[in-house]
C-alpha cells in the first residue's frame, strides 16, 4: 500500500521496533497528526482471550473524562412519559414503531448512539440485522437498554464509549482528538484501559493484554509496552 508524503513524514518520528511508555506514545500521536482536520486518536488492544467462547467475551462501556471530541447524535426508543424525558435530556431523535419503520424502510441512520427502554426491545429487536453490524444495537451491558433514559443520554453526550472484542480478539476505540494534547488523551486512555482490565474474564488464561497500539486517523501506529498492564508491573 502506497502512503502519502504526510504519512511517510510522520512515520519517520516513530520507531517501529520500540515499545513506548503511554505518555510518550500519546505525545507522538499528537505530533503525527498532519491532516487538515482534527484527527481522532484511536486505541487498538489485542487481548489474550478467545471471543468464540461465551465466557471469554469482553464488552462494556465507559465515560471518557474528557469526552471524545465528537458531537453525539442520540436516538431513543421510548413510549409514554419517557418520550418527554428523552427530549428534555437532549436526544435528537425519539420514537417507537414510527422510528423503527423509518430505519427499516427509509434507511434513516442519522444518529451515533441508540438507547432503548426495556419495554421497547420488542420493537428494536426487529432492527438487529441493521443496527447489529454497525455496533448500534442497544445492550444492557453498555447501559443503552435502561429505564433511566435521562442518565443514558447524559452519559452518551458526555463521551461514553462502548468497547467490545472483534472476531480477531481486538478492541478498537476512539479516545479523543489529536487537539486534546497528551495529558487529556492520557486521562481518557487510562479510563478505557482501566475498564478493559477490570472486565477481564475469569476464564482468560496467560497474558491478558497482548499488544496495545495508538494511532491517529491518518497517522502511523505507535506501540505501547503491554507489560505495564500486567499486575505488579506499574
Amino acid at each position: 500500500m502506497k502512503h502519502g508524503k504526510k504519512y511517510v513524514d510522520s512515520s519517520k518520528l516513530v520507531d517501529r521496533s520500540k515499545l513506548y511508555e503511554t505518555a510518550e506514545a500519546l505525545e507522538l500521536c499528537a505530533q503525527t497528526a498532519k491532516a487538515k482536520f482534527d484527527e481522532t486518536v484511536e486505541i487498538h488492544v489485542r487481548l489474550g482471550v478467545d471471543s468464540r467462547h461465551a465466557d471469554q467475551q469482553v464488552r462494556g462501556a465507559v465515560v471518557l473524562p474528557n469526552g471524545t471530541g465528537k458531537k453525539v447524535r442520540v436516538a431513543v426508543f421510548a413510549k409514554g412519559e419517557n418520550i418527554e424525558k428523552a427530549e428534555a435530556a437532549g436526544a435528537e431523535i425519539v420514537g417507537g414503531e414510527d422510528l423503527m419503520q423509518r430505519i427499516q424502510n427509509e434507511g434513516f441512520m442519522d444518529f451515533d448512539v441508540v438507547i432503548a427502554t426495556p419495554d421497547m426491545m420488542g420493537v428494536v429487536g426487529r432492527l438487529g440485522k441493521i443496527l447489529g453490524p454497525r455496533g448500534l444495537m442497544p445492550n444492557p451491558k453498555a447501559g443503552t437498554v435502561t429505564p433511566d433514559v435521562v442518565r443514558a443520554i447524559t452519559d452518551a453526550k458526555a463521551g461514553k464509549i462502548e468497547y467490545r472484542l472483534d472476531k480477531t480478539n481486538i478492541i478498537h476505540c476512539p479516545i479523543g482528538k489529536a487537539s486534546f494534547g497528551a495529558e487529556k488523551l492520557q486521562q481518557n486512555f487510562d479510563a478505557l484501559m482501566g475498564a478493559i482490565i477490570k472486565a477481564k474474564p475469569a476464564a482468560a488464561k496467560g497474558q491478558y493484554i497482548k499488544s496495545c497500539v495508538v494511532a491517529t486517523t491518518m497517522g502511523p501506529g505507535v506501540r505501547i509496552n503491554p507489560a505495564r498492564f500486567t499486575p505488579n508491573a506499574q
